[in-house]
């Protein structure tokens, strides 16, 4: 018996579809951290990428590192987000951390001390997308100071972008970051081994142009997941986007008017919801919620619409679709379908 909502998961797509990356960003020296923090820190993900031939596993959160060290994953480790009171643990099982603020820097480098370790760093630029990042008119000072933390190394500096402002990648903020690279090894005396553009999102820039700069390092997720670039959500030739196919099943189906009977106020979720008076027609419930994965990221594979969802109720439109109680109906996943679904207890998940 098939347990339900299930999340099916192939690890030989993504093996081809990071393996595929590789090359391609390798073409134009361009190394790849492979980042698991969509996948809970999956040991089999993580390890099919090392297979793929990734240089870097990324991850945002310790728990997830460690997990992955526990479970036998040999990489070398790059902390996405580092936190002040994990220090000595970053310091135990991180080989690289991104960074951001010099109280931070000195706890790792007491820590470092502690263990007799060089610890490594790559220092984050506000490149615009105002997520994290030192200020490009702080940087240099910021830099000078961390040449006096002598358990401390930096590598390189890095940015992020789309991710929370939606800031795309383009030759004018790539311009910016290795212009500061090069200010650095020039007025701070400090080689930057690692120019980490940015994530995903830098596909259509890395594309678009020969002239790459310094930057040698992107950090991947979603291309290597979903086979997608994230400013547009739209196919990257040769890759599979199917790799992660969640299902649910089917426990009601019946016919129902399409507005609410009653006075309406808020919702479940705090939302004033606007239903469109189309008559009576089948509604299709399936025992999938919100508590199980986000929605709104859904991809429908059939001709259905989503008219909503409550904590574990998910109700469609069935269209011309014939479903019966115990149906399982597929979707597809955008990267925040993927990221909840994964980190969902109640979801299932299945290497296929």
């Amino acid at each position: 018996m098939k347990t339900l909502p299930r999340l099916e998961i192939s690890l030989s797509k993504i093996f081809e579809n990071t393996k595929m990356l590789v090359e391609l960003y390798g073409k134009k020296n361009i190394s790849v951290m492979g980042v698991t923090k969509a996948v809970l820190g999956d040991a089999s993900i993580a390890q099919a990428m090392c297979d793929g031939g990734i240089d870097y596993i990324a991850d945002s959160r310790m728990k997830n590192i460690m997990k992955m060290r526990e479970s036998g994953v040999i990489s070398k480790f790059v902390l996405l987000r580092t936190l002040k009171s994990e220090a000595r643990i970053v310091v135990e099982n991180v080989d690289i951390s991104l960074n951001t603020e010099f109280e931070v820097l000195e706890e790792l480098s007491i820590q470092a001390e502690k263990q007799n370790k060089i610890h490594q760093v790559i220092i984050m630029i506000e490149n615009g997308d105002l997520r994290e990042g030192v200020m490009p008119e702080d940087i240099f000072r910021f830099i000078d100071k961390s040449k006096a933390l002598k358990h401390i190394q930096v590598v390189g500096i890095g940015c992020n972008l789309a991710c929370f402002g939606g800031v795309r990648p383009d030759q004018k903020n790539m311009d910016q970051l290795s212009k500061i690279a090069a200010g650095i090894e020039e007025l701070c005396g400090i080689p930057m081994i690692i120019i980490s553009g940015g994530n995903s999102a830098n596909y259509n820039w890395f594309q678009s142009n020969d002239n790459l700069g310094k930057v040698n390092n992107l950090r991947l997720g979603e291309s290597i997941f979903l086979g997608l670039e994230p400013l547009n959500r739209n196919k990257i030739f040769g890759l599979h986007t199917n790799t992660f196919r969640l299902f649910g099943e089917v426990i009601e189906s019946k016919c129902k008017p399409s507005v609410p009977i009653g006075d309406l106020a808020q919702n479940g979720f705090g939302e004033n919801v606007l239903f469109l008076e189309k008559g009576s027609g089948r509604r299709v419930i399936i025992a999938l919620g919100r508590q199980d994965v986000d929605v709104t990221n859904l991809k429908v594979l059939n001709d259905i619409e989503i008219l909503g969802a409550s904590s574990d109720h998910l109700v469609i439109d069935p269209k011309n679709c014939s479903f019966k109680v115990g149906d399982e109906i597929e979707f597809g996943l955008n990267y925040g379908a993927l990221l909840t679904a994964m980190t969902s207890p109640f979801v299932k998940k299945v290497f296929a």
